[in-house]
């Protein structure tokens, strides 16, 4: 440890000095290559002195190459009573190496965290960018913090992205000899270095001269790319309460322990209950009921003070101010289940669309939302308790498809949620249009969406204006110059074994078809055309991640102007591979012509050396989707 302090001692004395520091000359030629940004070091230093009390001390300093590496050109942190920013300093230099110009308190913004979805939030967040646009030129922090908390470790990743290239990164963490301090490493070579004091020993992780990596689509997790490590604490302490965190069945107790006796509802909540549920014998029903009484007495509001940010407000108080974070909705359904005699469990998931990656065999914090599973005899039905619209038992893109924690009466355990299936995810639609003289074309198309495919349009209609509606559907919709004429949704939230939304769209489209002298030129694929192309990518590293399961079912009838024959039709396509299956055929009677495509993509991982047989399929959807029909006109 008196080794670690005098160099931080040897260190500071050199940082901000007025000698030329880190001119860019000195990076290594083969550091720069794909980069817009160099790490050029990092040195931070973790003392845990007891579980009330953690010190930390983070020194950056980078090289911003071009625009595109702007977004890690300034510093930016949030604290609160838990997590206090001690003192702050910084500077900045040309590309020779020299100081332009250090660091202001007075610069540095003090502003609240809390967002427009936030009614309550203590986290404050302290912020500072130098503004300098002269490439390249590089930034130096000094950050030291003081945690009145041991629950959190944040991860090491020195290469935070792509295009990110490191000379130096080093980190140090100090605990006591008795403590256990859990890691767990990725892509590091061997294990830390392992120093030992009278009463402390250190762990040090260290990586030097790494190269920048190119982004990579339908890639999976950083760490999967790069080095990594992970901690999480044995024993802690968050506010009054102690826990552990060596198993996941320790992190459900603390859950428990945070969770414990908030479950009392009001009287009259308690009346109202009874009289929604006891008229129905099955358990499912009872639960439909209660849910949608709880999403019509309740709405979302993010509520995070203090230790708030992990325990749900008590049901009492949902009940009486009509409205809770997801912890707190969830706290709210489960007590007014209880009261119906219904199980239920609080479960924590790491929400978001596409964020299914979870470490699953090493226990750490990665959760950052809360949904409610219900058991019902040998079914289970999830709750999503923050949304007034969802359908009972139906929990999309957001959560669905992952591993979560339950939390039972003993503990914490890890469980999947739903996956919906390929047949479960369909587009079908039905699109009658004609083109004229002009070639301009007109039509109206019906489709049904279900499951995940339905869930874009439902946040549409529930969410945005009619106005800001019309908007976003021109986004969606890939055409050059068109008219929406009218538009109109049905929502089927109590279809099964998915919801469903049914879409109305009148358009009209400009010089849809092209003519030049007695030909016209049809592209019959009007509406669904694949966006995606891949290009080739023969150092591909990341296994390929397909995410979504989903089934495209498109009938066009388009009829044309009389006079016009058929001079060339392209041929039907048929083809399957690993990754889905792909159908188009058409069809030309008199003056009207009937387009049927149908697209199947298939979720899943694959290694990463198929992906120029990806390539290929992708690549050739996106051709047929534009095959176009030349018809001639009959003189």
């Amino acid at each position: 440890m008196i080794r670690i302090t005098l160099f931080l001692l040897l260190l500071t004395s050199a940082v901000f000095a007025g000698d030329p520091q880190y001119p860019v000359s000195a990076i290594p030629e083969h550091l720069l290559k794909n980069a817009n940004v160099v790490l050029r070091l990092q040195e931070e230093t973790v003392k845990l002195n007891d579980l009330k009390d953690m010190r930390i001390t983070h020194h950056i300093v980078l090289t911003i190459l071009n625009e595109s590496g702007e977004k890690y050109s300034g510093w930016g942190d949030i604290y609160s009573k838990d997590r206090e920013i001690r003192d702050v300093r910084g500077a900045l230099y040309d590309a020779a190496g020299n100081l332009v110009r250090k660091l202001k308190q007075s610069e540095i913004k003090d502003v609240s965290a809390v967002s427009e979805n936030n009614l309550m939030d203590d986290n404050r967040l302290k912020m500072h960018d130098f503004y300098y646009k002269v490439y390249p030129y590089t930034i130096e922090y000094e950050v030291e913090y003081r945690y009145r908390t041991t629950l959190f470790f944040r991860p090491w990743f020195p290469q935070p992205g792509k295009n990110f290239s490191v000379e130096q990164s080093r980190i140090a963490i100090t605990v006591p000899t008795a403590y256990q301090l859990r890691y767990r490493q990725f892509n590091y070579p061997g294990q830390p270095a392992q120093t030992t004091d009278k009463d402390t020993k250190t762990y040090t992780w260290e990586i030097r001269d790494r190269k920048a990596f190119e982004g990579e689509v339908f890639s999976g997790p950083l760490r999967d790319r790069t080095v990594a490590v992970y901690f999480s604490p044995s024993d802690f302490i968050y506010g009054d309460y102690t826990g552990k965190m060596n198993t996941w069945d320790d992190y459900g107790k603390f859950q428990l322990q945070l969770n414990a006796g908030r479950d009392q509802l009001p009287d009259k909540v308690k009346a109202e209950v009874h009289t929604l549920a006891d008229g129905w014998k099955d358990p499912k029903e009872k639960a439909k009921v209660l849910y949608e009484y709880m999403q019509k007495h309740t709405r979302y509001i993010s509520i995070q003070l203090g230790i708030g940010g992990w325990q749900p407000f008590d049901a009492t108080y949902v009940a009486t101010k009509g409205y809770g974070d997801c912890k707190a909705l969830c706290n709210y359904m489960f007590s007014l289940l209880k009261e119906a005699g219904i199980r239920s469990h609080y479960t924590l998931v790491k929400a978001g669309k596409g964020e299914t990656d979870l470490i699953e065999d090493f226990t750490v914090d990665q959760f950052n939302h809360i949904i409610l599973c219900v058991p019902t005899g040998k079914d289970t039905t999830w709750l999503e308790c923050t949304s007034q619209t969802e359908p009972f038992g139906y929990l999309g893109s957001f959560t669905s498809g992952r591993t979560v924690l339950l939390v039972d009466e003993q503990g914490g355990k890890l469980v999947r949620t739903p996956v919906y299936a390929m047949d479960q995810n369909r587009q079908v639609r039905h699109f009658a249009a004609t083109i004229n003289e002009n070639g301009d074309l007109s039509g109206n198309a019906e489709t049904t969406y279900t499951g995940l495919q339905q869930d874009w349009y439902h946040g549409m209609i529930n969410n945005t204006t009619p106005e800001k509606q019309l908007d976003k559907l021109k986004e969606n919709l890939n055409l050059p110059s068109y008219n929406i004429n009218k538009f109109h949704y049905t929502a089927h939230p109590q279809a099964r074994p998915v919801p469903e939304m049914d879409e109305l769209l009148d358009i009209t489209v400009p010089n849809y078809a092209s003519i030049s002298g007695k030909r016209m030129f049809i592209v019959p694929n009007v509406l669904n055309r694949s966006t995606l192309r891949l290009t080739e990518d023969s150092t591909r590293v990341s296994d390929i991640y397909l995410g979504t399961a989903t089934k495209d079912v498109d009938t066009l009838q388009i009829t044309i102007p009389n006079g016009y024959t058929p001079e060339s039709v392209f041929p039907e396509v048929k083809q399957e591979s690993r990754f889905g299956k792909y159908t188009a055929s058409v069809k030309v009677e008199g003056n009207k012509l009937t387009y049927v495509r149908c697209f199947e993509r298939k979720a899943g991982v694959f290694p990463a050396r198929d992906f120029p047989a990806l390539e290929e399929f992708y690549n050739a959807v996106y051709k047929w989707d534009r095959s176009r029909i030349i018809f001639v006109k009959a003189q």
